[in-house]
């Protein structure tokens, strides 16, 4: 998706689909917000969340491209991550503290790769409790946050790709292609757990939805600074 680099090639309201690489700690709603005041059309919105403390591909759509969302968000994901292995978190990565840490000096890089294939195809995944998920109306990361015990029903999610990239204990750099609804926490807390030692997200970058590449996405002040020129 070729990039535009000039004000008057954009129709907002007409409707754009604009790719970003969600910048580290801010919310999708960050993004979406700072862009709706930029362009200054009310219908600006997002094809599917990132996390705060993950970076990458954040699709924003505007005007009457906002009907073309559920379509994006239907299509498969692909992540770069790095887990920590003997340790966990309540959220499954960095928003909360690292506790319980099990030695791994039995750990080898022949285990993890063994794991792969069990995390592979379609399998039951339970989504964190430090997630957007609704739970009796209520989002279940406001009751985690409070110290609340939250309980979610498995659901089905397929894992189409899944690599080990690189391992310098004890951290783990892996790549996933997954479908709408994965967590990517959830796998790297029952990959820790299959490995008998606990693991937590330390870093995850999304790089794919469909066919819109991150290396084809604007940094936000580069697209701010397209807007406001005269």
């Amino acid at each position: 998706m070729e990039k535009k680099t000039r004000l008057e090639d954009f129709d907002f309201a007409g409707g754009e689909v604009l790719l970003f690489d969600k910048p580290y700690k801010w919310t999708s709603f960050d993004v979406v917000n700072k862009v709706r005041y930029k362009v200054k059309v009310k219908k600006v919105g997002h094809a599917g969340t990132l996390d705060p403390l993950a970076t990458g591909l954040l699709i924003l759509c505007t005007g009457k491209m906002t009907k073309q969302i559920q379509f994006i968000q239907a299509e498969e994901k692909e992540y770069i991550g790095q887990m920590v292995i003997g340790q966990t978190t309540p959220s499954h990565d960095l928003e909360t503290e690292v506790e319980n840490e099990q030695d791994i000096s039995h750990i080898t890089v022949e285990n993890l790769h063994e794991l792969l294939p069990r995390f592979t195809g379609k399998i039951q995944q339970i989504p964190p409790a430090h997630s957007a998920i609704k739970v009796n109306g209520k989002r279940a990361y406001s009751a985690a946050r409070q110290g609340k015990e939250i309980k979610l029903d498995p659901r089905e999610v397929e894992i189409r790709e899944l690599e080990i990239i690189n391992v310098d204990f004890p951290k783990v750099d892996f790549r996933m292609v997954c479908s709408k609804g994965t967590y990517v926490r959830s796998f790297v807390r029952d990959f820790g757990e299959a490995l008998g030692a606990g693991a937590y997200m330390s870093a995850l970058k999304r790089t794919r939805i469909g066919e819109y590449k991150l290396e084809d996405a604007y940094q936000l002040e580069e697209f701010i600074d397209i807007i406001q020129e005269q």
